[in-house]
């Protein structure tokens, strides 16, 4: 019974990040500047749906605690579902601005609250089945851009029918990912195999609520935690927004910076349910400290190195360092929390998170300005060892005075 279930919540990730995806990568920049943006009004615009996970992503795992997380999934998938017809609609920047915030709330609230529900479910395999669903999105993330460009490519001669292809298929992916997810039961009738019991799910008061996630917020590891999967989202926004313009500045091809790109988020795919299982099995904090490390490396070499093969291999072993952290981070706030408080805590990584894959771009190229682009990738280095540190100097004192 478990397993159909995650199955049907993995082809739900799956279609759903399709169709959020392909709502953005090619085509959103294209679309605003065909509405007559310029460069400052397009990257105002592709920012919205980031700060709408920002602000939601909070309220939303406080909503799957106060009650059934399957309720706020199906919310979100409403989302998924409409937005994308919306687009059609759009004549005005300020109308694209105000869906991209609607349809923003779409991840905001699907990836922590399907999260916590996965690790409701599995409490002995956190991380390796939290990474299987991660694979799946990324699968969905992989595919989308391919598909879009495919359409717009194909339609090039009639850019607006081009747009208009691209969303609907956005509006049909998100519908079938609705129809998938009310196959999904509610899962807090079953009976877990941690419990060997019915264990339904509490209805709790609001203030017993924001009581918990007061005391959320003031958990010192888990705030840590977050954090440092902050730092290394620091770094891969910093390493997707400069490391275009790095390699075509040391006379890169566009074609070879898509293979960087795309070897990256295979190798997050495929390592991502290898290293959730190495995390329940070998522990979460040497995990993450090592993926920090490996990293921090990473990052911070790129400006070393000029070629394609070496700059395509920093770029899978970053993938790498990326699948080791993220891994082992949601699965250990996952240990960190009571299953009451779980959907706060996924959503207060998921805002910490999309916190700092926002401020990456922003503050490395604020370096990149004045300093130039290879001090970006050094200052997000920095940035990573600077929260490892953190992180490790914690967990030994708390373990000294445990």
């Amino acid at each position: 019974m478990f397993i159909s279930i995650f199955g049907l919540l993995c082809v739900v990730g799956f279609l759903a990040i399709f169709s959020s995806t392909i709502s953005k990568s090619p085509v959103l920049p294209l679309f605003t500047a065909y509405l007559g943006a310029d460069p400052s009004a397009i990257g105002f615009i592709a920012s919205i749906s980031a700060f709408t996970g920002i602000v939601a992503s909070i309220p939303a795992g406080l909503l799957s605690d106060r009650f059934a997380r399957e309720k706020m999934l199906l919310f979100s998938l409403l989302v998924f579902a409409s937005a994308p017809f919306l687009y059609l609609l759009v004549t005005e920047l300020w109308q694209l601005a105000l869906i991209r915030l609607y349809h923003g709330l779409a991840t905001a609230i699907f990836v922590p609250v399907a999260m916590a529900l996965i690790a409701d479910l599995f409490p002995r395999a956190r991380g390796e089945n939290i990474g299987w669903f991660s694979t799946a999105n990324l699968g969905g993330r992989f595919l989308a851009p391919t598909a879009g460009g495919a359409i717009l490519g194909t339609l090039s001669y009639n850019p607006e029918l081009g747009f208009k292809l691209v969303y609907l298929l956005c509006g049909v992916t998100g519908t079938l990912a609705l129809l998938v997810a009310l196959k999904i039961p509610e899962v807090r009738t079953f009976v877990t195999p941690s419990e060997g019991k019915a264990s339904p799910q509490p209805d709790k008061r609001w203030g017993e609520i924001f009581a918990s996630f007061r005391l959320l917020l003031s958990n010192r590891p888990i705030m840590i935690t977050a954090a440092v999967e902050a730092s290394i989202l620091f770094a891969y926004g910093t390493f997707e927004t400069f490391l275009p313009l790095y390699s075509l500045q040391i006379g890169l091809s566009v074609q070879e910076i898509g293979i960087f790109i795309s070897a990256q988020i295979i190798t997050l795919a495929l390592t991502k349910p290898i290293m959730g299982r190495l995390s329940d099995k070998y522990g979460r904090v040497p995990q993450i400290l090592l993926g920090s490390f490996l990293g921090a490396i990473c990052i911070g070499s790129f400006s070393l190195f000029k070629s394609f093969i070496s700059i395509l291999f920093l770029s899978i072993l970053f993938g790498l360092s990326l699948s080791i952290v993220t891994s082992a981070t949601s699965a250990f706030i996952a240990d960190l929390s009571k299953r009451e408080t779980r959907g706060s805590a996924m959503g207060i990584l998921g805002s910490v998170m999309d916190i700092g894959h926002t401020t990456g771009p922003l503050i490395s190229g604020f370096v990149g300005l004045h300093l130039g682009i290879e001090k970006s990738f050094i200052g997000a280095s920095l940035v990573i060892i600077f929260l490892m540190i953190v992180f490790a100097a914690f967990l030994f004192n708390f373990s000294r005075s445990a």
